[in-house]
């Protein structure tokens, strides 16, 4: 669809950055357009301009970018968006501004999502790769008379030397922070 716009739009040379989002920090194709850009005879058009970036600042930037290079910006679904007139540069940046808006608005709905399943107990990340009885065998071998050394206990357990160097600093931690006062 976005293709076929472009295309009807009159588009010689089409830069298309699958699968990348409009808020990516660094979009090839975008880099590849302003390569191929011919100052003061090409216009970039973008079929909306979400697909550019999403963030008032990062929009911006890029609009300077197109300026200094002189290039002309043209939205296709935000038509009033024609960067070689004064109001299409306004509207430029409006429309930037909403949509920053429309990003942030979701980002404070997931965070209150996040914030909310946190709230009903929902664990976030991976779980544990060392549970509690596996510990407490592995704490056991390491401490047995001859201790048995972390390698054997992870072969033994399943898991990786590194669980238990974690699980081993964490009960430091978690003992240590326990006492206001530590004699050394």
């Amino acid at each position: 669809m976005q293709i076929d716009a472009l295309n009807a739009a009159g588009c010689d040379k089409l830069f298309a950055d699958e699968g990348v989002s409009g808020a990516a920090v660094f979009k090839p194709q975008l880099e590849a357009a302003l390569d191929f850009a011919r100052s003061g005879e090409d216009v970039i058009v973008v079929w909306r301009l979400d697909r550019l970036g999403r963030s008032v600042h990062d929009l911006i930037e890029i609009g300077k970018r197109f300026e200094a290079q002189g290039l002309g910006f043209r939205s296709i679904k935000e038509s009033m968006i024609d960067t070689t007139s004064a109001s299409g540069r306004l509207f430029y940046h409006m429309l930037g501004a909403f949509a920053q808006f429309e990003r942030d608005a979701m980002l404070e709905r997931t965070m209150a999502g996040i914030a909310a399943a946190k709230a009903r107990g929902k664990k976030f990340g991976r779980p544990p790769s060392l549970s509690d009885e596996q510990w407490n065998l592995a704490r056991e071998l390491l401490t047995a008379d001859p201790p048995r050394n972390v390698s054997d206990i992870a072969t033994l357990l399943g898991v990786s030397r590194q669980a238990i160097y974690r699980r081993m600093e964490r009960d430091r931690l978690k003992a240590s922070s326990g006492n206001e006062c530590e004699v050394v």
